[in-house]
């Protein structure tokens, strides 16, 4: 009897977590033609077989953008295989394509106000879950979306669990606790209907595929403890040392660019050029002081996103290249004779254009392109939202490099983020900038570059405020040019209060303390973007427009968003507005700085010159 007792609490010990209600392997043997079994709950329906990683890589299914796994069409189907008060669901994942709206699992409905069920994915970094119930503290059918601080990287395996016991939902990471939010309550509140997805993010309008591995799905009905979790965990801890990157598919039968050629980070030494073809390719890029291409660097490993550095190079020299790509079939792919220009050394006169917010309107960004083109600019600033919608490939590939690429194929573009990009990967898969990529410094002539994210924090004592103290506490140069998406200091209308109807904030007050490191610094110029119109302010310091020093701000928002007006009043600090489409060009000789502001029709509309003392 006393063993019998031992025994069933041994049994008792080790099955110290909830029981699945819903289980998917999702191995290789699970699938028959369109149909993936389950270990528990129904088959799924699949939109294409599925591609599977090798057992020795670690297995799973290895999903793209074409797969669909479906458990039902709509939850009421299954309904009493879904948790009502408490769940657990969780699964090993790995993200290739990260996006704003990932997701793993979902059953949900999000419109507008009609939010109900729940998903657990991901965002461009971090892992989510989404929850909507009958007790939320902003009242029914709105969820809260639970981000974890773990910032997954792509292609490696983790494991994920989101756990809600009627009060606390909970988000882990690998076994660790990674959220906690107790601000939804009650029963789960399910839409009138949704499918019940793997792999997705969908609902009636919606569809964000996953990209990436996915295995060992599992939903429950209770919420587990930490300790279960980190048990979990723990059984296939090796996965999480596992990293497989997303599988280069061609996106079209034939050959040609997504990408054509365009030019990052030029330095004194040094450019890279970077393109991306529909299909696999190798080739070459050839490139010298003359179109007889002195020297070639060769792509020998097949590539769709092809990077290439180009260095020996002589500083502020021109140059020419061109691109010959070939796929698997032999057929080849050329650009025309391309030319570049290196970055210039002190004591080097230099030009530059600047243009911010060009979004959704390649039409009016293809015609400033082609109007600073004409001005033979050394180089470009970018202020930031370079497209409508930063995640989606699209905006890039049909919008933003078709009117920017003539121009970006013989001048280096210099960009930083605007709130339009969501830090979206694509940003960072097209540019080739110094690490962390979301802030860095450059130098051109007499000219310092600080190059700032202000999506993110940069109040005293963050990241991007110490390192731009430290940077520009360091630099030597003559002029000192600052450039963030959000702006300082705006009279707009609305963006920071409605002066129409009250006062304004003047400007971004979250982004204000820079102007304090600006003004401690002696920096000169500070481009901004974010606002869909032009101004200029007279010198700035400590807020009010000043006689001598001082720090000049610019919004340079005219690329192709749709335009915004001046506020009714006039601000104290402001020098010219202008509403209208618009580029600017700056030019710099030793201790003279010129800046030009031009329109759509490429006419001057403002003018302004400083002179060093």
């Amino acid at each position: 009897m006393i063993a019998q007792t031992l025994l069933v609490c041994l049994v008792i010990a080790a099955h110290d977590g909830p029981d699945p209600i819903l289980s998917y392997a999702l191995r290789q043997d699970d699938v028959r033609g369109q149909t993936l079994r389950s270990v528990l709950g129904p088959e799924a329906r699949l939109a294409r077989t599925l591609d599977f990683v090798p057992t020795e890589e670690g297995g799973g299914a290895e999903l793209c953008a074409d797969d669909l796994i479906l458990i039902a069409e709509d939850h009421t189907s299954v309904r009493e295989l879904l948790p009502t008060r408490e769940m657990t669901v969780s699964a090993w994942v790995s993200v290739t394509t990260p996006r704003r709206w990932g997701g793993i699992v979902s059953v949900i409905q999000d419109n507008g106000e009609a939010e109900r069920g729940w998903v657990l994915g991901y965002d461009t970094e971090h892992f989510t879950f989404g929850l909507a119930t009958t007790g939320a503290d902003d009242g029914d059918g709105h969820m809260t979306y639970l981000t974890g601080k773990t910032r997954y990287r792509e292609g490696r395996l983790y494991h994920v669990v989101a756990t809600f016991d009627g009060q606390t939902t909970r988000l882990f990471v690998n076994g660790r606790l990674d959220a906690e939010s107790r601000a939804q309550a009650g029963n789960i509140l399910y839409p009138d209907h949704a499918p019940v997805v793997l792999g997705a993010y969908k609902d009636a309008d919606e569809f964000y595929p996953h990209e990436g591995r996915l295995m060992d799905v599992r939903v429950y009905d209770l919420a587990a403890g930490a300790s279960w979790v980190s048990d979990q965990f723990g059984h296939h801890a090796d996965r999480a040392s596992l990293v497989r990157l997303a599988p280069q598919r061609p996106v079209s039968e034939s050959l040609g660019w997504q990408v054509p050629p365009i030019l990052q980070y030029a330095t004194g030494h040094s450019i890279r050029v970077v393109f991306e073809t529909t299909r696999p390719v190798t080739g070459r890029v050839d490139f010298g002081e003359s179109e007889k291409f002195a020297r070639a660097i060769a792509i020998d490993e097949p590539v769709m996103l092809g990077e290439v550095v180009l260095d020996g190079l002589n500083p502020d020299e021109p140059y020419f290249y061109k691109v010959v790509v070939t796929d698997d079939r032999g057929r080849e792919l050329t650009t025309d004779v391309l030319t570049f220009q290196t970055a210039a050394p002190r004591g080097t006169p230099v030009a530059f254009a600047v243009i911010g917010d060009t979004q959704d309107n390649p039409a009016v960004a293809g015609t400033l392109a082609a109007h600073i083109w004409a001005q033979r600019p050394g180089f470009v600033l970018h202020a930031g939202d370079l497209t409508g919608t930063g995640s989606r490939k699209g905006d890039w590939t049909e919008e933003f490099f078709p009117s920017m690429g003539p121009l970006m194929s013989r001048v280096t573009l210099y960009p930083v983020l605007g709130n339009h990009e969501e830090n979206a990967r694509h940003y960072y898969k097209y540019f080739s900038l110094p690490q962390p990529e979301y802030y860095y410094s450059f130098s051109q002539g007499d000219v310092d570059f600080f190059m700032i994210d202000s999506n993110r924090e940069v109040s005293p004592g963050s990241e991007q405020y110490v390192w731009l103290d430290q940077a520009l506490g360091s630099s030597d140069a003559t002029w000192k040019v600052a450039v963030h998406h959000h702006p300082p200091y705006s009279s707009d209308e609305d963006d920071y209060g409605d002066t129409w109807k009250g006062r304004s904030t003047r400007g971004d007050l979250r982004i204000r303390s820079l102007s304090e490191l600006y003004e401690a610094h002696g920096v000169d110029l500070v481009l901004n973007g974010h606002i869909h119109s032009y101004e200029r302010t007279w010198p700035i310091v400590g807020g009010k427009a000043v006689t001598d020093g001082g720090v000049i701000y610019a919004i340079t928002g005219g690329g192709g968003g749709g335009l915004e007006t001046p506020g009714p009043t006039r601000a104290n600090f402001s020098n010219t507005v202008y509403r209208g489409h618009h580029y600017c060009m700056v030019r710099v000789n030793g201790p003279t700085l010129e800046f030009f502001a031009y329109d759509l029709e490429g006419r001057l509309f403002d003018h302004m010159k400083i002179e060093k003392k």
